[in-house]
C-alpha cells in the first residue's frame, strides 16, 4: 500500500511539474514576490490578486526549478484561490511542519499531502517551502524577495 501510494504522490509531483497550473505573469495582481533558493537554483515569482478582504481572488507564477519547487508552486496556486490572509498563514504552518518533520493529515492537506516524503529529503525541503515563503511575503507585501537562505 506504501508503495502504491508514494508512486501515486511522484505521479502528482511529475505531472504539476511537467504542465503547471496558473504558469503565467497576472496582469493586474497587487501583490507579488519573489522566490530564490540558492542552493539549487530555483526562481519563482509569484503573484496575487487581493481582494479589499484580503481574500485571494486569483494566483499565479513564473519561474524556472527543480520538479518539486514547480510542482510545489503549481500545487499552492490552486490551493490558494479564496482563502483569506489567515487561511493562508495556517495552511504555511501546516505545510511548513509537513515538509520538515512529516506531519500530516492526508484528507485536511488534500493534494498537498503529496509532499509529507520531502521531509526524508532535507536537501528537498527548501525546493517544496519556496513558493510558500513567496506567498507569506507577497500577502504581507513587505519583502520584494525572500530566500531560503
Amino acid at each position: 500500500m506504501f508503495d502504491e501510494l508514494s508512486d501515486l504522490y511522484q505521479e502528482v509531483i511529475l505531472d504539476h511539474s511537467r504542465s503547471p497550473r496558473n504558469f503565467h505573469k497576472m496582469e493586474g495582481a497587487n501583490h507579488t514576490a519573489k522566490g530564490h533558493n540558492p542552493l539549487c537554483g530555483d526562481e519563482i515569482t509569484l503573484y496575487l490578486l487581493m481582494d479589499e478582504n484580503d481574500v485571494i481572488q486569483d494566483v499565479s507564477f513564473e519561474g524556472a526549478g527543480c520538479a518539486i519547487s514547480k510542482a510545489s508552486a503549481s500545487l499552492l496556486t490552486s490551493a490558494l484561490k479564496g482563502k483569506s490572509k489567515q487561511e493562508v498563514k495556517e495552511l504555511f504552518d501546516k505545510v511548513h511542519a509537513m515538509v520538515t518533520n512529516g506531519e500530516t493529515d492526508s484528507e485536511e492537506m488534500g493534494k498537498l499531502a503529496v509532499f509529507a516524503g520531502v521531509h526524508k529529503f532535507p536537501a528537498r525541503v527548501k525546493c517544496a517551502i519556496l513558493p510558500w515563503h513567496a506567498v507569506i511575503a507577497a500577502m504581507e507585501g513587505e519583502k520584494q524577495e525572500v530566500t531560503t537562505e
